[in-house]
């Protein structure tokens, strides 16, 4: 039971990290590619954008299902082996997942009002670059935060593939005489 416990710890950081990997380097920048303008012609950077937009909310809800199956994974271990979990691992899964509610409920809505008034055709020319300011702010931040996070999952993958030694000294109470 032990084994499966950790082969099931392990494919949940792995499905997160690789999820993580795929959204940032593949899904996340193909809405603004060569391939998906020549498609959009004249209609490129609303629908591209509004395309990112509905590929970002899927990366937050992603995000937030496999933070959860983590935590619930910890505290599994923590039942099942009798061990409570490190502070650091159980502080770094809830930032994680802290991470990934913030962006789902505050960012992704806020970066989607945003981006609609940068398009809209009755809005002044100062409103669209105050949005467009703002958007790119937001923006900015949210790529550091999925850097962080990246680097965040990569070493709790460390730590779910490199479990901690079993201590080197045996108790006293397996010795009766």
């Amino acid at each position: 039971m032990i084994g499966f416990l950790r082969f099931l710890g392990l494919l949940t950081v792995a499905v997160w990290l690789g999820g993580a990997i795929f959204f940032t380097l593949a899904a996340g920048t193909a809405a603004f590619s060569p391939d998906m303008k020549a498609l959009l012609t004249t209609n490129y950077p609303y629908y591209s954008g509004a395309i990112a937009q509905i590929f970002v909310a899927r990366y937050f809800r992603f995000q937030t299902v496999c933070g959860l199956i983590a935590i619930i994974h910890l505290l599994a271990e923590w039942l099942y082996l009798g061990k409570s979990p490190q502070q650091m691992w159980f502080s770094l899964l809830i930032g994680l997942v802290c991470l990934g509610l913030f962006g789902q409920f505050v960012v992704q809505p806020k970066m989607k009002v945003l981006h609609t008034i940068k398009y809209a055709t009755n809005t002044s020319p100062e409103a669209k670059q105050a949005a467009d300011q703002t958007f790119r702010a937001w923006h900015g931040a949210t790529q550091i935060a999925n850097l962080l996070v990246m680097c965040g999952l990569l070493a709790y993958f460390w730590r779910m593939a490199n479990p901690p030694e079993s201590t080197r000294f045996v108790s006293t109470a397996k010795f009766t005489s």
